[in-house]
């Protein structure tokens, strides 16, 4: 039976929570003081990303709910720059006259200076990444809203949590660590459902991965920041894609996938597994080109069926978000 695919909250740990906007989540940081608080009253808190425009009512809907009607974030922070990572950026800051701070090798993406490489569908053995050539990999300009991340490792406005650059995935992509009890968030550099797969989207099955395979561009990098994050030996995995992931036995399993990385993570064949995209921070340096007979074998077998999977996708995100209103 599948999922329900309804805008959820779920408490992660004190003071952290996750909200599932269709197949991607975006985090709260700070202590709740309820919808009553006053402006005043209200502790400082923090929106680490924010997933898909059709979420933005959801998100502001939520902020009212834990820290009250007016509050605002002391700031948002983006794991990275992919499209189901800043689609409500713009309307919330309409509403929220906030800074926007990411990493210094993602500011290309978000200023619109670049956009980034194009994903790769012949990578992940399912229909999500079959839908790739779907997603779009063009950058945003957020002008002077956005801000490079200080480079002392700190996060702005979230004390107690350690920033670490977990690159791979995209150039500059973040992942969170709070020591005193051992909770990462860890963006995408690993997700813990098959995010290549349309059925483990639709029901979020619960399974620790490395990033989702068609938008990652330097499985080397991946692979180092999977080392790094299992090092941190979280008790506590909460990702970009799936449910949250708890248990004594989880920095366990983050070692092994590090240690097994080229057998259970990195794909065989794809644009990007032999040779990475190369990108500094003025953006797109160097792009490999699409593997040999790849890329048409994706659009003959995959585009109908993705087609079909993308309208069903977005049906029914949107009828839940319009049910939201």
């Amino acid at each position: 039976m599948a999922a329900d695919l309804e805008h959820k909250i779920e408490e992660v740990a004190p003071g952290v929570a996750r909200l599932r906007i269709a197949f991607v989540n975006c985090f709260f940081v700070g202590m709740p003081r309820g919808r009553n608080a006053s402006a005043r009253d209200a502790t400082p808190w923090v929106l680490v990303d924010a997933a898909l425009s059709v979420g933005a009512a959801r998100i502001l809907e939520v902020a009212a709910e834990r820290f009250g009607e007016d509050a605002r974030p002391t700031a948002i922070i983006l794991t990275h720059g992919h499209f189901d990572h800043v689609g409500a950026l713009e309307a919330l800051l309409g509403i929220w006259d906030v800074p926007v701070y990411a990493h210094a090798l993602e500011l290309p993406f978000l200023t619109g200076r670049g956009d980034y490489p194009p994903p790769d569908p012949t990578v992940g053995k399912g229909l999500m990444a079959r839908m790739a050539p779907l997603f779009p990999e063009r950058g945003i300009d957020l002008g002077r809203r956005v801000r490079e991340l200080p480079s002392n490792g700190e996060a702005p406005g979230m004390p107690g949590w350690r920033v670490i650059h977990t690159p791979g995935h995209a150039p500059g992509h973040i992942s969170f660590f709070r020591a005193t009890d051992r909770v990462l968030i860890a963006g995408d550099a690993v997700v813990t459902t098959r995010q290549e797969s349309v059925f483990a989207v639709a029901t979020q099955k619960e399974e620790l991965n490395g990033p989702p395979a068609y938008f990652t561009i330097d499985w080397d990098a991946a692979h180092r920041s999977v080392s790094a994050l299992a090092s941190l030996k979280p008790v506590i995995v909460t990702t970009g894609h799936g449910p949250t992931m708890r248990g004594d036995d989880l920095p366990q399993r983050l070692a092994a996938m590090a240690r097994d990385f080229d057998e259970r993570v990195r794909p065989r064949r794809g644009r990007y597994v032999r040779e990475p995209a190369i990108t500094n921070e003025d953006g797109v340096v160097f792009v490999p080109a699409p593997i040999s007979g790849g890329v048409p074998w994706a659009a003959v077998s995959g585009v109908a069926a993705a087609a079909v999977a993308g309208t069903w996708l977005v049906r029914r995100f949107g009828k839940r978000a319009t049910e939201r209103k």
